[in-house]
């Protein structure tokens, strides 16, 4: 049995403040986009997770499909499998990519095993991995509150729009991200602002992370520029980074841009 694990862009990220257990309040948009990796689940007499593609370097059980195997064979006793894990995302590059896979792992399972399990069942499963984890259960278009574990279904379709993704080779430390960072309550709310059309977006939807980010790492911003030097309607980085998206009305097949090479460029459709 197959899935097809794709990640998400945030759209705007607003840090908020910081809470008592050290976590920090947010608000943004999660957008699903169709860049996957793949995962496969096969009967076997003992557990086995097998990486292709893009190699994790942690332990196994570190490993987000791990824990989420666990979560379930603790809950449900199920048979051992082994799971393919063909990693096409990189790391680190704020798109979701982990978190998504450890909720696909969840919904392959309950399908797998046929353990009839609700959609509320795997979110509050999937909470426990990590706080995005829960929104690649619906896999539609939401508003992130609280850690991100808040979610608010809302009406955005990008569809027929192009989104090229810059992958360059730096690491954001997330955590060193927030300490660094500067809470700040908007005079505006994401969920308004997300409303008016995408040509205005650039002047009023921001990323707060970007300002410390860029400072230490300026080729993003860099990319960014291309972006829009480029043609993009809507430029930004993604989480805490590394990757920096741009959106266009049309499709920016022949782009290239001096301070990344790796680009991925998709079209916007809906999943299915």
């Amino acid at each position: 049995m197959i899935a097809f694990s794709n990640c998400k862009i945030n759209i705007g990220l607003n840090i908020l403040n910081k809470r008592g257990d050290n976590f920090h309040n947010i608000e943004t948009i999660f957008y699903p986009i169709p860049f996957f990796d793949i995962i496969e689940i096969l009967p076997s007499e003992k557990f086995e997770l097998i990486n292709e593609g893009i190699k994790i370097d942690c332990e196994i059980e570190k490993n987000l499909c791990y824990k989420a195997f666990k979560i379930i064979e603790n809950k449900f006793d199920i048979n051992p499998v082994k799971i393919i894990l063909y990693k096409n995302i990189p790391f680190g590059t704020g798109l979701g990519a982990g978190s998504a896979n450890a909720t696909f792992t969840i919904k392959l399972l309950n399908e797998f095993f046929d353990l009839k399990i609700s959609k509320n069942q795997m979110k509050n499963f999937a909470s426990k991995i990590g706080a995005d984890c829960p929104f690649f259960i619906e896999n539609k278009p939401v508003f992130a509150s609280g850690t991100g574990n808040i979610l608010e279904e809302i009406f955005l379709c990008l569809d027929n729009y192009f989104i090229v993704i810059a992958i360059p080779e730096i690491s954001v430390n997330t955590a060193l991200a927030y300490k660094n960072s500067t809470p700040a309550i908007p005079q505006e709310n994401l969920k308004n602002l997300i409303k008016l059309p995408i040509l205005e977006w650039k002047n009023c939807i921001k990323n707060d992370f970007e300002k410390n980010v860029f400072a230490e790492f300026p080729i993003l911003e860099n990319i960014k520029n291309e972006m829009y030097e480029n043609g993009a309607i809507y430029a930004q980085m993604s989480g805490s980074g590394s990757s920096v998206f741009g959106i266009f009305e049309k499709n920016p097949e022949k782009i290239k841009l001096k301070f990344c090479e790796n680009l991925k460029i998709l079209k916007l459709n809906a999943l299915e």
